[in-house]
C-alpha cells in the first residue's frame, strides 16, 4: 500500500467525521515523538506537527517534519491538507510566519499567532499597537496542570 495515498485517504476519512462549524478552534502544534530516537541506530527523533479539533477532541491531521528541518516547513503542508473555511486557527511562535498568516487567510479561516520577543521588529510594532489602540475586548485562561500555573490572556483589537 502507499503510504501517501494511505494517508490522503485517512485525511479525508477523519475530515468526513469532523463537524465543522464556524469559530471552531484548530490548535497547529509540533511534537517530538518520546522514544523515537536511538543514537545506537544513528536514528533521530520523529518531529510531527498535528491539528487538533477542540470542538471533536479529535487529530485532523498530523505532518512528519522532514530531517534536519522544523515545524516551519511543515505547517503549511499539513494546512494545505486541511479545509479550514471559517474555523480559526493557533499557532505557536514557531508558526509565527508571513506565508503561513496569508496561507490561513486564503483559506478562508482566521488565526492566532502568538509572538515572542525574538522577532524584535514585529514585536515592537505589536507592542505599540497594542498600547495604542482601543481593545475592543479580552479573554483570559488560566490551567493548572504540569506542576504549574500558566495563564493565558488574548486581547482583540
Amino acid at each position: 500500500m502507499n503510504p501517501k495515498e494511505f494517508y490522503t485517504c485517512f485525511v479525508e476519512w477523519v475530515q468526513s467525521l469532523f463537524k465543522s462549524t464556524t469559530g471552531e478552534l484548530i490548535a497547529m502544534d509540533g511534537k517530538t515523538s518520546r522514544g523515537s530516537f536511538s543514537k545506537a541506530k544513528k536514528q533521530s527523533a520523529t518531529h510531527l506537527v498535528n491539528a487538533w479539533s477542540k470542538l471533536n477532541g479529535v487529530d485532523l491531521g498530523q505532518y512528519k517534519v522532514s530531517d534536519k528541518s522544523n515545524e516551519i516547513t511543515a505547517l503549511p503542508k499539513l494546512l494545505s491538507l486541511l479545509q479550514v473555511e471559517g474555523c480559526i486557527i493557533s499557532i505557536d511562535a514557531m508558526g509565527c510566519q508571513r506565508e503561513l498568516a496569508k496561507q490561513i487567510i486564503e483559506a478562508k479561516a482566521d488565526y492566532i499567532l502568538a509572538l515572542k520577543g525574538n522577532q524584535k521588529t514585529l514585536h515592537e510594532q505589536v507592542t505599540h499597537l497594542f498600547t495604542h489602540t482601543a481593545i475592543e475586548g479580552v479573554g483570559e485562561d488560566v490551567d493548572m496542570s504540569g506542576g504549574r500555573i500558566q495563564v493565558r490572556k488574548c486581547s482583540v483589537i
